[in-house]
């Protein structure tokens, strides 16, 4: 059975990327719909073709009430005000969504809780397979290093990226500070600057990189005494988020409502 997708930002980098994968992954996926900005150059225009892939027959239209009757999910990797409007409108009629955008206020987050309840979405930071396998990594590491080390992120993204740190860092941080029973609104220190006086151990720092064309660096440092753990991931190409946000979508039809991330498409949740 065919799984219909659509894809919000078909224009920009990550929409050209997204369509790009889709058409690699073949099969029962198809992509049907591509939305852009009403007001977008790109309106019309062949979306295969945009992506390098030759015409596909699927053009750029200016709104998701055009063609939503056409679509099983929705594939966003946008801007948070508008992926929140998305939402609501795919929770209105039944579509499922595969959410990679970041930086949600606590309230927009809310609005994302509440549409799941309707509707099978699966959020993440970060939708590669890699990074999702550092977030088990950091877990253990944490745990079996404890207390006895101090603990920085640094990440680095190119000069585009809007939100700081990137939510990748967060959940990285997030990952950390869970392990070691730490909140990390409360211990969690961004960036650093004049006499800061000697480093808590319990805090986690972050160092943000915004420059050129980095697809997406991370590091999480354990430092201690005589040694220091490093967990690394270094995305070179966008390719690695789209084929992993094809995943989800393939993973998530027919789920039940319900909000996923992309541990539970990797099974990954299970180890825990």
């Amino acid at each position: 059975m065919t799984t219909r997708i659509g894809i919000t930002g078909a224009a920009g980098r990550m929409g050209r990327t997204l369509i790009e994968a889709i058409a690699l992954a073949g099969g029962e996926l198809k992509l049907t719909a591509a939305i852009e900005r009403p007001e977008s150059g790109f309106l019309g225009a062949d979306s295969g073709e945009l992506a390098g892939q030759g015409r596909n027959g699927v053009p750029v239209v200016g709104a998701l009430v055009q063609v939503i009757d056409h679509i099983d999910i929705l594939i966003d990797f946008t801007l948070p005000a508008a992926t929140v409007a998305t939402v609501a409108e795919c929770a209105q009629h039944r579509v499922a969504m595969v959410i990679g955008t970041t930086g949600f206020t606590p309230a927009q987050q809310a609005q994302i809780d509440q549409a799941s309840t309707r509707v099978a979405i699966c959020k993440a930071s970060n939708f590669s397979t890699g990074v999702n396998l550092c977030f088990q990594l950091l877990d253990m590491a944490a745990r079996v290093l404890g207390d006895d080390v101090d603990i920085e992120v640094y990440e680095a993204h190119h000069r585009h990226k809007i939100d700081a740190p990137s939510g990748t860092a967060l959940s990285m941080g997030q990952v950390v500070a869970k392990a070691l029973g730490r909140d990390l609104d409360k211990v969690a220190v961004y960036g650093r600057q004049g006499q800061t006086g000697a480093r808590s151990r319990q805090t986690i720092g972050f160092a943000t990189v915004r420059a050129g064309d980095i697809v997406g660096d991370h590091t999480v440092t354990f430092a201690a005494d005589g040694e220091r753990v490093e967990i690394t991931h270094k995305a070179s190409s966008r390719m690695s988020f789209a084929r992993g946000a094809v995943r989800a979508a393939a993973w998530l039809w027919g789920r039940d409502a319900g909000l996923y991330d992309m541990q539970d498409v990797l099974g990954l949740n299970k180890l825990n």
